[in-house]
């Protein structure tokens, strides 16, 4: 095993939240004149998620950095112009249409893969293919059904087929209709110069190292391989020729590495107060997110609702560059209801009210009411808040 090399920067771990807070967008100015675009290239990746709370967990990370754009703005900004693609990088994202090459080597390991949790009929994959060629782009319904008349899992032949064919990379998801993929040949929706596997898999990891590096500013081994989902090992394989550099933060346990990018000027600027979807690039990684800010974030919708601690689909409370609290929110009518507010402490009180009530604005409420809170201190505070 080859000895890392010698960091020659040592970050204090305010620095190193600083850091993190400008790579992810939540610290300075907005890059207005990028718009959703913008903050797309600039985090590489934005997940999408089947929960709809407020809005769809991708809308949310748009509004968080540039606030209350049109959310049909948002959707279009993601999905026309082929400017982007969805596929699997941290999970079900969406992707710049520029790192489709990035991702040849997770092509290439599902077309080697030698097991598959469904059979799949013969000739359906192909026939899948020649109707997209004729007909796309194409939904799972148009292309057959979805599903079996079985189970919510028990697909369809077809929509087994076209998912395989999106995994291969012979087909893409270039945007979602109703929340349904809709699915195109690859030929037509990637551009020439870009549709290729020509990459091999060290330079396509060296890549997306590197954008994950950037995308977080500073991060441990785990936290930049964690953002696309790649293996230990293959973090391990290319991180000395990716770019980013060996550093140490103050309390950091592990060794970390840092985009040279992110260490050239002192963080500053404006921070954002604003609620976060649980799927956020911020706080996607649960170790990471308690380490940098001591907040400890676990997404509940899955869990029991005796269980739940902080509700369906908390969503954490940033202000001043720190996590203060979350609010698990839902929709009656015209109004924003805070169903469990949890914060940090009775500071959160002006942040928690402005972030709700410029959320409420956003998605068309014109009221917000607090349905629960940590104390009845908090919720009277909370209400006077909202009221001011």
């Amino acid at each position: 095993m080859t000895s890392l090399p010698l960091p020659a920067v040592e970050l204090s771990a305010d620095e190193a939240r600083r850091i993190a807070l400008r790579a992810q967008g939540m610290l300075g100015a907005a890059d207005r004149r990028g718009g959703v675009r913008g903050v797309l290239r600039h985090l590489g990746a934005v997940q999408l998620d089947t929960i709809s709370v407020l809005a769809r967990s991708h809308e949310l990370v748009a509004y968080a950095r540039l606030g209350a754009v049109g959310r049909k703005t948002v959707e279009d900004a993601y999905w026309s112009d082929g400017h982007a693609f969805e596929y699997w990088s941290h999970a079900a994202c969406i992707l710049p249409v520029e790192e489709w090459p990035h991702f040849a080597f997770r092509r290439r390991a599902y077309r080697a893969r030698p097991q598959w949790n469904h059979d799949l009929p013969d000739g359906v994959y192909e026939q899948v293919v020649k109707q997209l060629r004729t007909e796309g782009p194409l939904t799972a319904t148009d292309l057959g059904g979805a599903k079996n008349k079985g189970e919510w899992w028990d697909w369809s032949a077809s929509k087994i087929a076209v998912e395989r064919a999106l995994m291969y990379g012979e087909v893409v998801c270039t945007e979602r209709r109703g929340w349904k993929r809709v699915y195109d040949l690859a030929e037509r929706a990637i551009p020439e110069p870009l549709l290729h596997d020509d990459l091999d898999d060290a330079e396509c990891l060296r890549r997306l190292v590197r954008l994950a590096g950037q995308s977080l500013g500073v991060g441990t081994r785990a936290d930049i391989a964690d953002y696309h989902r790649l293996k230990g090992e293959q973090f391990d394989a290319v991180v000395a020729d990716s770019g980013l550099v060996p550093v140490t933060v103050q309390g950091w346990s592990k060794p970390a590495w840092a985009d040279p990018q992110a260490l050239a000027t002192p963080p500053r600027g404006r921070h954002r107060t604003t609620l976060l979807s649980p799927f956020d690039s911020l706080v996607w990684e649960r170790a990471r997110t308690e380490r940098i800010f001591g907040f400890a974030h676990r997404l509940e919708a899955y869990v029991p609702k005796p269980k739940r601690i902080h509700g369906y689909f908390a969503m954490p409370l940033l202000s001043g560059g720190r996590l203060m609290g979350r609010v698990d929110p839902a929709r009656e009518g015209r109004t924003l209801v805070a169903k469990q507010v949890s914060l940090a402490s009775p500071k959160a009180v002006g942040p928690m009210a402005q972030a709700l009530l410029e959320a409420a604005q956003w998605v068309g409420c014109d009221a917000v009411r607090i349905e629960r809170a940590g104390t009845p201190q908090e919720a009277t505070a909370l209400t006077a808040a909202l009221a001011t």
